[in-house]
């Protein structure tokens, strides 16, 4: 568990898979998460994904530059157009600053 500094940002992709070619879903959804790994100002993800197919991934930035700088690499284009073409039926994107931030475990 990480909590994030306030300014943040957290970009929250929602989502439905449509169910065809999981394996190569798989991949590319593994892919994505190791190259924004790779990218300046990263500081981590979250992602749930139900049995119905909506899933909810959030990404978190340093700010917003290096938010813009993920959507802008290369390779996250070609998965994302990849993706419009054969795993959504449809996604919805919403940009935020985290305000506030804090963990909790049960021991």
């Amino acid at each position: 568990m990480t909590t994030f500094a306030p300014g943040t940002i957290a970009v929250i992709f929602v989502s439905e898979v449509t169910g065809e070619d999981p394996e190569g879903y798989a991949a590319a959804a593994a892919e994505m998460v190791a190259l924004a790994a790779t990218q300046p100002g990263y500081r981590g993800v979250d992602s749930a994904r139900g049995a119905d197919g909506i899933g909810i991934t959030v990404s978190y930035w340093a700010d917003e530059d290096a938010a813009i700088a993920w959507r802008r690499n290369a390779r996250h284009g070609e998965i994302r157009e990849a993706g419009r073409g054969r795993w959504y039926r449809w996604y919805s994107l919403h940009v935020a600053a985290v305000t506030r931030s804090y963990d909790w475990e049960k021991e």
